[in-house]
C-alpha cells in the first residue's frame, strides 16, 4: 500500500510545477490552497454522504464509498504536497499512534 502512495506522491511532486493547462494537479496548486481545500471539502462531504448510503446499501453504495474516499485521499494528498509535507508524515503519526488507546491518545494531545 505504501508503494502506491509513494508512486503518487512523485506524480504529485512532478505535475505541481507542471502546465495548468495540462494537469489537473497544477491547476489546483495555480489556483492556491483556498481552491485545494475547498476540493477537500466538497470531497469530505461526498465521502461522508456516501457512507451514509452505503451503511444500508448494496455492493453499488460500497463501491461508491470507496470511490469518495480515494478522491478525498486524492486531495488531502495534493494539499500536503502544497504545503511542502510529505505523506510519509501522516503514515509516521498513524504509525506513532499505532497500539495506543484513542483516549490516550487523544488526552497526550490536549496537554
Amino acid at each position: 500500500m505504501r508503494d502506491i502512495l509513494d508512486e503518487l506522491f512523485k506524480v504529485l511532486e512532478q505535475r505541481r510545477t507542471a502546465d495548468p493547462d495540462d494537469s489537473y494537479v497544477a491547476a489546483l496548486h495555480h489556483r492556491g490552497l483556498n481552491k485545494i481545500l475547498e476540493k477537500v471539502g466538497e470531497e469530505a462531504t461526498e465521502t461522508l454522504l456516501a457512507a451514509k448510503d452505503a451503511e444500508n446499501g448494496g455492493e453499488a453504495q460500497r463501491k461508491a464509498l470507496v470511490a469518495e474516499t480515494a478522491d478525498l485521499w486524492f486531495h488531502s494528498l495534493v494539499m500536503l504536497s502544497h504545503l511542502g509535507l510529505d505523506h510519509r508524515e501522516v503514515l509516521d503519526e498513524l504509525a506513532r499512534r499505532f497500539g495506543i488507546s484513542g483516549h490516550e491518545e487523544k488526552a497526550a494531545r490536549s496537554k
